[in-house]
């Protein structure tokens, strides 16, 4: 028997919502990522419920002992009951009866082994009751121990009931597998590659995204490449290639960066603005994240030898995410090429300085603004716009010294004139 002991399983609320669900001869059981990542000795965040109550039992004896409910996927058998702010997602046993690729109908039921047999991976399909006690009924445990990712029962069948599953295989590979990926896994993947087309581009980038955010995805991202299915899903790195992630991912830790997937995602596309414009309309990005994408992909590759103060100068007038991203990047492939090329070492120590020039960057603040200068006798209008930009630039050449008398003596110049 496997017990698991965490904090987050004898926090009160859940308790408590555990005892409810599992009173009159029904039975709650946490499932899923919660006890995946306690077995792992991994941060936990969200904790997922199994209960044989049926929906509407299950808002009932939450609601009976205070909880608040919501309906999120009530047709699918999911409700959730939150305590305190903090959401738990209940969902009733099931068993899939019909699907396509997408979309599933489901039947509620009793039967543990049934619930965990419609699910994804064995790892994914670990139950843990209030004490803790591990129901295992897919090998997930023993999965778990030799680092496999393994689908259950046929993979090729698990992949036509949501094609999804395709990228999560790869995705929960990149953080959770060891060595290299299932073969049976590796062989559906390739088959049904395709049907990736078919599904929305906010559920494609989204686990791409969250593969993207793994420690290491370089593994992962080899395997799709080889397998076609990163070419399906981002035909933009075919002819780019893969190979600044390790540097990439290497670097990250040996400095202490938090993983970033808008960056490596920059790492394995072509920086050019039109077609990081289509990525980024075609998955369907945020707004912030495409134009972070295309203010990349227009900032020139950064030069070791730029001086401090032309540096600072480009921050003030450019983007200072879009330098800091460049300059990242580089830093990572100088990194990777030392021990192979001998400019390595002194490129990678000059980068390191212009990025900590990047990052101890604060924006002065300008000593003029509009009113002075029409005090000064410039009238409203594009001119005085002009002027202050022309003023800008000159207080940024100065290294930014100028004072306010000195600018508005160098405008006076030019309104007299």
């Amino acid at each position: 028997m496997t017990k698991i002991s965490a904090e987050w399983l004898h926090d009160e609320r859940l308790q408590a919502l555990l005892a409810a669900l599992s009173q009159d001869g029904e039975e709650a059981r946490v499932v899923g990522g919660a006890v995946r990542n306690t077995l792992m000795e991994r941060p936990v965040t969200d904790i997922d419920i199994a209960t044989t109550t049926l929906p509407e039992e299950t808002i009932r004896r939450a609601e009976a002992i205070g909880l608040k409910t919501v309906p999120t996927g009530i047709d699918h058998g999911t409700v959730t009951v939150i305590a305190d702010g903090r959401p738990y997602e209940v969902t009733t046993l099931r068993r899939d009866i019909d699907t396509d690729g997408r979309h599933a109908v489901v039947s509620f039921g009793r039967d543990w082994q049934a619930d965990a047999e419609r699910r994804d991976f064995t790892i994914n399909a670990l139950y843990a009751d209030a004490s803790g006690e591990v129901l295992d009924l897919v090998g997930g445990i023993a999965d778990i121990e030799r680092g496999v990712l393994r689908f259950i029962g046929d993979a090729e069948q698990r992949i036509r009931e949501d094609g999804l599953r395709i990228l999560r295989f790869f995705r929960f590979f990149a953080w959770y597998g060891r060595g290299r990926p299932d073969a049976d896994g590796l062989r559906a993947a390739t088959r049904l590659r395709d049907g990736l087309a078919r599904l929305s581009a906010e559920r494609l980038w989204n686990e791409t995204r969250k593969l993207l955010a793994a420690p290491d995805p370089s593994r992962a991202l080899l395997w799709m490449r080889q397998t076609g299915v990163l070419t399906i899903v981002l035909p933009e790195s075919e002819r780019w290639g893969i190979d600044t992630i390790h540097p990439l991912t290497a670097t990250e830790a040996g400095r202490g960066w938090e993983p970033d997937p808008l960056l490596r995602l920059m790492a394995i596309v072509p920086p050019d603005p039109d077609r990081l414009e289509e990525l980024a309309r075609r998955l369907k990005l945020a707004n912030q994240e495409r134009d972070r994408l295309v203010a990349f992909a227009g900032e020139p590759s950064p030069d070791p030898d730029e001086s401090d103060a032309a540096l600072k100068i480009r921050l003030y007038f450019g983007d200072g995410r879009a330098i800091e991203d460049k300059l990242r990047l580089a830093l990572a492939v100088w990194q990777g090429k030392i021990g192979q090329d001998t400019a390595a070492l002194e490129t990678v120590a000059k980068l390191s300085a212009r990025l900590a020039v990047v990052q101890g960057f604060e924006a002065p603040k300008f000593p003029l603004n509009g009113g002075d200068l029409k005090a000064h006798g410039f009238a409203p209008g594009p001119e005085l716009g002009q002027e202050i930009d022309r003023l800008k630039r000159l207080w940024a050449d100065g290294g930014f010294k100028l004072g306010r008398e000195e600018l508005l003596a160098e405008a006076g110049s030019v309104g007299e004139g």
